[in-house]
């Protein structure tokens, strides 16, 4: 992108690289449901007459990879949740403000 000022090409990158991390996140979505499916389905249809299907081995790997997922989750929509989506910019401005009008410059 030519004839940006330097805010803007920064204001770019960042959605830039948020716009990554969200289409990261999706991708770990869809991975952890086609596998989960996957493996549950396999578990399924390969049980033994007077096996339990619903039991705790049966879903372990997605309760702890959904455990991941959210982390995931928390990582990338976090901060926008508790804080609002243009908290960081802000703080950037309110702290060069402050710093602007410091004695100690």
């Amino acid at each position: 992108m030519e004839n940006l000022t330097e805010r803007e090409q920064q204001k770019f990158e960042r959605a830039q690289k948020r716009v990554k991390s969200i289409s990261g996140f999706y991708k770990h979505l869809i991975a952890y449901i086609l596998v989960n499916l996957f493996l549950i389905s396999r578990h399924y249809f390969d049980l033994k007459p007077g096996e339990e299907f619903f039991k705790f081995s049966t879903f372990s790997v997605a309760f702890f990879w959904g455990f991941g997922l959210a982390v995931h989750a928390a990582s990338v929509f976090g901060k926008n949740i508790f804080l609002g989506g243009d908290w960081e910019e802000r703080k950037i401005n309110e702290i060069m403000k402050r710093e602007k009008t410091s004695k100690w410059e």
